[in-house]
């Protein structure tokens, strides 16, 4: 590890910020000069420190430490992972995509159902079963446009959070 390469590193990060070594130096609760050996490589930032520093600087950590930002090539191996978590990302949106299609078809299909019984029968007509069958199509075209109102509006997505964060505790 190159103390000298680091500082500078560090140096030219705080200038492209645009911030001055006092302002630095209060930002993380350190001295003016703290920050001053940083950058001229005589003394290094602790690590903790040095992962609010990339943080901050909006790099990786081990540019950081490196003390140069790595050429924007990426090596096979993280390229062939970001492949993975974005098809595997794109497999997950066509599975809840289908879902809601089916409940979109399922829930035509019973109001179309209603509607035949509703206007198909005639006036004063009336049956158990068939009051049976326009409650039943009624209520799942009724669940299914409510359920499509709450997952297009994001709503269930604040259910699935609060759980999650229940779950956690």
């Amino acid at each position: 590890m190159d103390q000298q390469k680091i500082g500078a590193y560090l140096r030219e990060l705080r200038k492209a910020k645009g911030i001055t070594q006092e302002q630095l130096a209060d930002k993380f609760y350190v001295t003016r000069r703290t920050v001053s050996r940083w950058e001229t490589g005589s003394n290094m930032p602790e690590i903790e420190i040095m992962i609010e520093l990339a943080d901050y600087y909006e790099v990786d950590l081990r540019d950081l430490l490196r003390g140069e930002r790595k050429e924007d090539i990426m090596n096979t191996e993280i390229k062939e992972t970001a492949m993975a978590v974005a098809e595997y990302s794109s497999e997950d949106k066509k599975k809840v995509t289908r879902r809601f299609n089916y409940i979109f078809i399922a829930a035509t299909v019973c109001l179309i159902g209603f509607l035949i019984t509703l206007f198909a029968m005639p006036d004063g007509y009336s049956s158990p079963i068939l009051d049976f069958i326009q409650g039943v199509t009624l209520g799942v075209s009724l669940g299914a446009l409510i359920l499509g109102i709450l997952l297009t509006s994001g709503v269930m997505e604040k259910f699935a959070a609060a759980k999650r964060a229940l779950m956690k505790k």
